[in-house]
């Protein structure tokens, strides 16, 4: 059982009392005929041609103002605010009455009646009739009333703490407008990756959330057990095995936009549950992948922001291509002084890193050193857009080789802001070749679970049928959103983050 504090204890009360006096405080029905902004608008047309706009609005109650014979509302909508005028001559002094004492802020009203302008030219709606569409019992978390010199109470929100917000999301939502407004870009911004590929001929897809192997990524996975077919199965951790089984079947241009689940740290750019862009391109190299990057984030930006210039933090990022182009190995070298080429084995290049007061885990592989070097080092200095191309083999086994360097990889990162936005390849089509990967992979990283990609015979089956040349993709929808919306913490940009489980006090 909950346990109730003084004031929730009062609304509770009222809740007994509307009941007894035959007022359902959570009726079944509302009849609104126009949002707070569809309203606005039909008056402000109306008031040209001197015609009249009737209307049933509703919305949570934000601020109130009692004024003996008459009384003022402001309440809130998904499309904004408007103000609701209250007075005994259309509704009566109980009427009126029974408003100031049953209604408090947070609830949800219905209000019918007409529009006009007040003698300070705001926007009201004059109230004709009104009833109760739910009562709320609880005021929102760490928001409190303050009477105003005329007498207006209004609620402030005061709804600062991180964690507080992101596990009580519906609070953040219902009083900070700025917080619905990231989740509306949010959306922008995934309608907008659709429009642009759409354009670009490729076709969305459904692969399997559930599936009898991962692959496709270097994370951990979360395992389930299926109990009809009696088998372990793996929440994805990518896409990209079964959307490329699509190009075997001829299929060329395909993409998903979806969840993957990795089960492993959470920081301000990592959620275990996170939502993923993937697309394959057949008789496309990683080149050609690398210019319809740019072109779509630059289209995505200017949809969601109105501009190719978007502020993040204290820098100003320029999405307009071309993005510069940076070889890993060339950047490297310019950030740490150490040129990989120098340092053929893990051994060595484990020494040299060393010797400049870096101490990665020794038994990383030589790409995981390399990658080491570039998360340290290069990876902060990336702020606008940039492409970092090839890549050792060892930390790319689904990447094709560049000709002549069978060490080196066709694979390119994108970067912005000091971190990663996305990832493509130039993609393996030589099923021999992968199948190599495979066991190598398997060997090196027999005691690192997280790190080791498991023997997909089925995608090898599929390969060994032909698999066109192709270009690869993946990008974090989530950093995007960060990006054009200026939050530095992924929880910021989800509904609903990965979170300890809260702790309620029980009887």
């Amino acid at each position: 059982m909950a346990e109730y504090n003084s004031l929730e204890k009062i609304r509770l009360q009222k809740v007994e009392e509307l009941r007894a006096e035959g007022v359902e405080p959570y009726p079944t029905r509302a009849e609104r005929t126009h949002t707070s902004a569809e309203a606005i608008a039909a008056f402000e047309a109306a008031e040209k041609t001197g015609g009249e706009v009737k209307a049933t609005l509703a919305g949570r109650i934000r601020a109130t103002r009692a004024m003996g014979k008459i009384s003022f509302a402001h309440i809130e909508d998904g499309a904004g605010k408007i103000q609701l005028f209250f007075r005994i001559n259309e509704l009566t002094q109980p009427r009126v009455d029974f408003f100031n004492r049953m209604f408090d802020i947070g609830d949800f009203i219905q209000a019918s009646g007409a529009m006009f302008r007040t003698k300070t030219g705001e926007i009201t709606l004059h109230v004709h009739d009104f009833k109760l569409l739910a009562k709320s019992i609880s005021p929102l978390p760490a928001d409190k009333d303050v009477t105003q010199q005329d007498g207006t109470i209004v609620r402030f929100a005061a709804l600062e703490d991180a964690e507080l917000r992101a596990r009580q999301r519906y609070a953040d939502l219902a009083v900070n407008p700025e917080v619905r407004e990231i989740f509306r870009k949010r959306a922008a911004v995934l309608k907008s990756l659709r429009d642009f590929l759409d354009g670009k001929g490729f076709l969305e897809v459904e692969t399997p959330i559930l599936q009898p192997l991962y692959g496709g990524a270097a994370a951990r996975p979360f395992t389930t057990h299926h109990n009809e077919l009696d088998q372990d199965m793996y929440l994805r951790i990518s896409f990209e095995l079964y959307l490329k089984r699509l190009l075997v079947g001829n299929l060329e241009r395909v993409y998903e936009i979806g969840r993957d689940f990795r089960n492993e740290g959470v920081s301000y750019k990592h959620n275990p549950e996170f939502t993923q862009l993937e697309f394959y391109w057949a008789y496309a190299d990683y080149l050609q992948v690398m210019e319809l990057t740019e072109q779509m984030v630059c289209y995505v930006a200017e949809q969601v922001t109105g501009s190719t210039r978007v502020k993040y933090g204290e820098h100003e990022l320029d999405f307009k291509p071309p993005w510069k182009r940076l070889e890993m190995r060339v950047g490297i070298k310019e950030t740490s002084g150490i040129d990989i080429a120098d340092y053929p084995t893990a051994k060595s290049l484990l020494k040299a890193i060393g010797a400049k007061g870096k101490y990665p885990d020794p038994r990383f592989t030589r790409g995981k050193l390399i990658d080491f070097l570039l998360s340290e080092y290069l990876e902060p200095t990336l702020i606008q857009p940039t492409f970092l191309y090839n890549y050792p083999r060892d930390i790319s086994p689904l990447a094709k080789s560049m000709p002549g360097d069978p060490l080196t990889v066709e694979r390119f990162e994108g970067y912005i802001a000091g971190f990663e936005l996305c990832n493509a390849f130039t993609e393996l089509n030589d099923p021999l070749d992968q199948e190599q990967r495979f066991l190598e992979m398997g060997r090196d990283y027999e005691a690192d679970d997280e790190e080791k990609h498991p023997m997909d015979e089925d995608y090898l089956r599929a390969m060994r049928y032909g698999m066109p040349p192709n270009g690869g993709f993946g990008m974090g929808v989530d950093r995007l959103t960060m990006l054009l919306t200026n939050k530095h913490s992924i929880r910021e940009v989800l509904l609903f983050p990965a979170l300890k489980n809260e702790v309620f006090d029980k009887e």
